[in-house]
């Protein structure tokens, strides 16, 4: 059964901790009206929907969802990323993916699953076990299963307490029960002990047991941050930087 548009602008405020006054602040428009919103006194104009789910900082995906609810239509188009249209957005971030080489980089989309990745990232998955290379691919699965990354990674009990927090909170955000089964699965493979700061590092390391050393690297993410397209919104380039001279002269060598 569709939901009103009331209900899930309700749903999307409250994971924002904003009362409806906050909210009425932000998009400049009387808290009553909000209410009004809300409780479906009042049907919101597209431009109100748009405006309020701004406020709520709501995924181009479900703000299409929040228009169809209000009865308009939506106004963000999805586009496949190997659909002509995006033919030159494909290069760019292949060209992209390429040019981060010898070091490691990759493309995953909304739901971690892997859109493109350079073959210096392909390099570390000649072990892990082949149905975790059934599409779609999924990063985190690579990353914390047993038959995956797993075992090499030294530090794996850091990583997961970083990532699996993570995780939990983009699922609670979006709401997406893609996310919060991933979650659940990943948990289950052993306890999470949230990540402490270590005073003599600037970010959280990954250090990745690979052919006979010991690489250790830092992530940095990319993403599109003007896209109106539903794909390139969602789609996030994560790269990894060598994060002391040992890893550094290892690409340089290989």
């Amino acid at each position: 059964m569709d939901r009103p548009v009331g209900e899930l602008l309700r749903e999307w405020r409250r994971r924002r901790k904003l009362s409806q006054l906050d909210l009425a602040i932000q998009a400049d428009v009387s808290a009553r009206h909000v209410s009004f919103v809300e409780t479906g006194r009042t049907i919101p104009s597209s431009a109100m929907v748009l405006r309020l789910a701004e406020q709520l900082a709501v995924p181009l995906r479900e703000r299409n969802r929040l228009l169809v609810a209000a009865g308009h239509a939506p106004v963000y188009r999805q586009t496949a990323l190997d659909d002509p249209d995006l033919t030159r957005v494909r290069a760019a971030l292949e060209q992209f993916l390429q040019a981060h080489a010898p070091y490691p980089a990759l493309a995953v989309d909304r739901r971690w699953n892997l859109l493109l990745a350079n073959d210096s990232f392909n390099a570390f998955l000649r072990t892990v076990d082949k149905s975790l290379l059934e599409a779609p691919v999924n990063l985190m699965r690579l990353g914390l299963h047993p038959d995956g990354l797993a075992p090499r990674i030294a530090n794996l009990e850091q990583v997961r307490g970083y990532l699996l927090p993570r995780l939990a909170r983009q699922a609670a955000t979006t709401g997406d029960p893609v996310l919060h089964q991933l979650y659940d699965e990943l948990v289950a493979h052993g306890p999470v002990v949230p990540a402490l700061p270590d005073p003599a590092e600037i970010a959280l390391p990954i250090r990745i047991r690979h052919r006979g050393v010991e690489l250790t690297f830092l992530t940095a993410v990319t993403t599109f941050g003007t896209a109106f397209d539903i794909t390139l919104e969602e789609i996030a380039v994560e790269t990894y930087l060598p994060a002391d001279a040992a890893t550094s002269a290892y690409f340089r060598r290989t």
